[in-house]
């Protein structure tokens, strides 16, 4: 049924029938074929880990006692990494975001540049700075007897190194898109700058503090080069999983495919986690 308006009214039809069916485009035969290639590069040598997976003997292995040291020490070590992160990242999300000073592009710069950098690099650059003889490093075994590389806190180190950025990241940009009125307004009502922070902002990004702690765990579960220049490869010592998974690839295949399933659930539990926030359009 539709009605038009009278004559010099400005005729306009308004139709009350049912909504017009969406037609989908058809898809440019040049993009599916590319489109179609790239998905199957990237889905194939997933699958190809599940099909040659040892799953009668997944049991054993995982629960072997070399298996067994390297996740648990791969969980401890990503635990205490995102907390590092979270102590320290979380402030520095907060200056970046909340506060201007001389060369704050050039921090920002800086710190997202672990996200680009060689993980090996980054642990080189860990040896000259915290190493026996390194720039601070010699002071803290001079004064102290801290010795850092090569230890277990040096695995915490260095995954925190390459894992706060995804932290500050993900915080920064849940500051910088929270209203800084609230704040505002609690400064008027007598609260310090940091009671405003602990009390008014820190519950209005905890979305994005949770975000970014999820994404920092993860990528600290999976460091590999800055941990093995930094942190070696000692069995109950430093070795985590993928260094556990680079070690039995040339010894004990089975035990490198069973830890690299693990690693592979963790990454889709991150992905399941975050797909509301990253993986959806608004």
């Amino acid at each position: 049924m539709t009605k038009v308006d009278e004559p010099g009214a400005g005729a306009v039809a308004v139709t009350d029938g049912p909504r017009r069916r969406r037609v989908r485009p058809a898809v440019p035969l040049p993009l599916l074929l590319p489109g179609a290639v790239a998905l199957v590069f990237l889905l194939l040598p997933l699958l190809a880990l599940l099909l040659r997976a040892p799953w009668g003997s997944l049991p054993s292995l995982l629960t072997s006692t070399e298996v067994w040291q390297a996740l648990q020490l791969s969980l401890l070590s990503a635990t205490a990494a995102t907390a590092v992160s979270l102590v320290l990242g979380v402030p520095l999300a907060w200056l970046l975001a909340r506060t201007e000073f001389p060369g704050r592009g050039l921090v920002r710069a800086l710190v997202t540049l672990p996200l680009v950098l060689p993980p090996v690099v980054g642990g080189v650059a860990l040896l000259l700075a915290l190493g026996r003889n390194g720039v601070v490093g010699q002071w803290l075994d001079a004064w102290f007897g801290i010795t850092l590389p090569f230890t277990t806190t040096a695995v915490v180190i260095a995954e925190s190194f390459v894992a706060m950025p995804f932290l500050v990241i993900s915080v920064e940009g849940t500051l910088r898109a929270a209203d800084p009125r609230f704040e505002e307004a609690a400064a008027t009502l007598g609260a310090s700058r940091f009671t405003a922070f602990r009390r008014v902002t820190l519950p209005l990004i905890a979305p994005g503090i949770a975000a970014g702690s999820v994404l920092a765990w993860a990528r600290a579960l999976g460091e590999f080069g800055a941990t093995i220049t930094f942190a070696g490869n000692f069995p109950g010592r430093t070795q985590t999983m993928p260094l556990a998974v680079y070690l039995a690839l040339q010894n004990d295949p089975d035990a490198a495919i069973a830890l690299s399933l693990v690693l592979l659930a963790v990454s889709i539990a991150v992905l399941a986690g975050l797909r509301d926030r990253w993986m959806t359009a608004s």
